[in-house]
C-alpha cells in the first residue's frame, strides 16, 4: 500500500508542474527550487505513511497482512449407508442395493351357508382363512426374492417362492408363483372387492405352481408367459406330471383421471398321464363351508386348454369390471367339453379423495386420504357383482351356479381391511340335494373379514 500511495501522489506532481519546464531546459536556480519541493513533498509521504501505519496497528491489523481467510464451511454428513422405511413392517435398505423386509397377512372370517334341509349346515362358523408369513427383498445386480407361506388352519403351505431378475422392461422370474390366468386370479386376495374371488378361478384350479416365467412391461403394454408343473406341494407326486404353458397380454392406457383396462389370456396343459382325471367344483363364495354345490366329478383327461377376456375401466371413485373364462377339458375317446364362468362387477368408493389402486395388470391397495386415527373415515367402498359359473356341457352335468354380490369394504387405516359380504346363490342341476331330493334350489351365504397385512 506505501508504494501505492507514493507512485499516486508523485504522478500526481508530475501534473502539477509547470509546462514551461517540460518545454525548456531548467536553469540551476530552477534546479535547485524543484529538488527542494520534491524533498518536502517526500517529507509529506513518509508523515502520511506514519499515520496510516499507526491508525492501522491500533486496529489491530498488520498494513501488509493478506485478508483473512473465509471460515471453512463444515462438511454436509454423508448419507446413511442404511435406510429403514415404514410399510407395515420396517424394509431396510442398504446403499449398494440390498434389502430386507418380513410381510405376512392375517384373515379372519366369520362366514355362513344357508341352504335347504339336507344341503349343508347353517349357521355361522369361524376360520383363519390365511396366515401368511415370508420375507421379500432385493440383492445388487438386479436380483429379487421372496419366502412365504401358509400357516392357516395347522398345516404349512407354501405360497410365493421365487427368485427374478430384471434391470429393465424384462423381468425373468423362477420359482411359485401364479401363472397368468385373470385380472381377478393376479390381484391379490388383500385386495379384491370381496371375501372369494369369482367362481370359476377356484373351479379351474387356478393356484400357483412351480415354473420358469417372464414378464415385458413398456408404457401401457404387459406381456406376461411361462411353462409351468405343478403346485410345490404336488411335485413329489409322480401322478401328476402335468406341464402347462401359460400367457396373458394387457393394454393398461390411462387417460387423465381414467384407468382402462383390456387383457386376454391363453392357458393350454398336458397332463402326461393317460390315467389322468381333472375335477371342476367351487364353494358357494364362503370357505367355512367344504360343501360344493356345482361339481363335475372326476373326468377323465389328457389336457384342458383355457381362454379368457378381461376389462376394467376406474374413473376416479367409480370402477367398473368383468372378465369371461372358456375352459376346455381333451378327453379320451369322448367329446370334449367347454365349461364358462365370468362375472361384471360394479363399485364405488364413497370417501372424498379415494379410489381404487391399480399396479401393472392388477388392482392394488385402497389407501384412506383421511385415516381414522387422523380423524377421518378411513376409506368405504360398496360394490355389487353378478357372477356365473357353467359346469353343464358334452353330456356331462355339474351344475349351474349364478349369484349376485354385495360386498362393503371399510379400511380404517393403511393395512387394516374389514369386509362384509351378502350372496344370493341359484343353482340348477346340483351336486348336492335337498332333504326331498330337489336339486335345483337358492341358498344365501354371508360373511365378515377382518384382515391385516404388512
Amino acid at each position: 500500500m506505501r508504494l501505492a500511495i507514493t507512485a499516486a501522489l508523485l504522478a500526481t506532481t508530475m501534473f502539477v508542474i509547470p509546462g514551461e519546464a517540460h518545454a525548456q531546459a531548467m536553469s540551476a536556480e530552477e534546479a535547485a527550487t524543484l529538488r527542494a519541493e520534491l524533498a518536502a513533498l517526500k517529507a509529506k509521504v513518509d508523515t502520511l505513511e506514519a499515520r496510516l501505519d499507526a491508525a492501522t496497528a491500533e486496529q489491530g491489523e498488520s498494513p501488509t497482512a493478506s485478508p483473512a481467510p473465509a471460515p471453512a464451511v463444515a462438511p454436509a454428513p454423508a448419507a446413511s449407508a442404511t435406510e429403514v422405511n415404514w410399510k407395515g413392517a420396517p424394509e431396510i435398505k442398504t446403499a449398494d442395493g440390498w434389502s430386507f423386509k418380513p410381510r405376512g397377512r392375517v384373515q379372519v372370517d366369520v362366514g355362513g351357508l344357508y341352504a335347504p334341509d339336507g344341503v349343508a349346515d347353517n349357521g355361522l362358523k369361524p376360520e383363519f382363512r390365511r396366515v401368511y408369513l415370508g420375507v421379500d427383498g432385493k440383492i445388487p445386480g438386479g436380483i429379487a426374492y421372496r419366502v412365504e407361506a401358509d400357516f392357516a388352519n395347522n398345516a404349512v403351505e407354501l405360497t410365493d417362492v421365487y427368485l427374478s431378475y430384471g434391470t429393465g422392461p424384462l423381468t425373468v422370474t423362477a420359482g411359485q408363483v401364479k401363472p397368468f390366468w385373470s385380472l381377478e386370479d393376479m390381484t391379490s386376495d388383500l385386495f379384491t372387492s370381496t371375501m372369494e374371488r369369482a367362481a370359476y378361478t377356484q373351479a379351474f384350479g387356478f393356484e400357483r405352481r412351480v415354473g420358469l416365467s417372464a414378464q415385458y412391461k413398456h408404457k401401457a403394454l404387459l406381456l406376461q408367459g411361462g411353462i409351468f408343473g405343478n403346485n410345490a406341494d404336488d411335485l413329489l407326486d409322480s401322478a401328476t406330471e402335468a406341464v402347462s404353458l401359460d400367457a396373458r397380454a394387457v393394454w393398461m392406457p390411462k387417460f387423465g383421471d381414467t384407468q382402462l383396462h383390456l387383457a386376454g389370456s391363453l392357458h393350454l396343459r398336458d397332463f402326461d398321464n393317460p390315467a389322468a382325471t381333472i375335477r371342476y367344483r367351487a364353494r358357494p363364495f364362503t370357505h367355512t363351508t367344504s360343501v360344493r354345490l356345482v361339481d363335475t366329478g372326476q373326468i377323465d383327461a389328457k389336457g384342458e386348454r383355457g381362454i379368457g377376456a378381461e376389462a376394467a375401466v376406474i374413473h376416479g371413485p367409480f370402477h367398473a369390471m368383468g372378465e369371461s373364462y372358456w375352459q376346455t377339458v381333451d378327453r379320451l375317446g369322448s367329446p370334449d367339453p367347454t365349461f364358462f364362468g365370468g362375472y361384471a362387477e360394479l363399485g364405488m368408493v364413497l370417501t372424498r379423495g379415494d379410489r381404487r389402486g391399480y399396479k401393472d395388470g392388477a388392482y392394488d391397495r385402497l389407501k384412506p386420504s383421511r385415516p381414522f386415527t387422523e380423524g377421518g373415515p378411513g376409506a368405504i367402498e360398496v360394490n355389487a357383482r353378478y357372477d356365473y359359473l357353467d359346469l353343464n356341457d358334452a353330456g356331462l352335468v355339474g351344475g349351474q351356479q349364478q349369484a349376485a354380490l354385495l360386498s362393503l369394504v371399510w379400511v380404517p387405516i393403511d393395512y387394516v381391511r374389514i369386509v362384509a359380504n351378502y350372496g344370493k346363490l341359484w343353482i340348477d342341476d346340483a351336486r348336492v340335494a335337498t332333504a326331498t331330493g330337489d336339486r335345483d334350489y337358492s341358498v344365501d351365504t354371508v360373511g365378515l373379514r377382518t384382515q391385516i397385512d404388512f
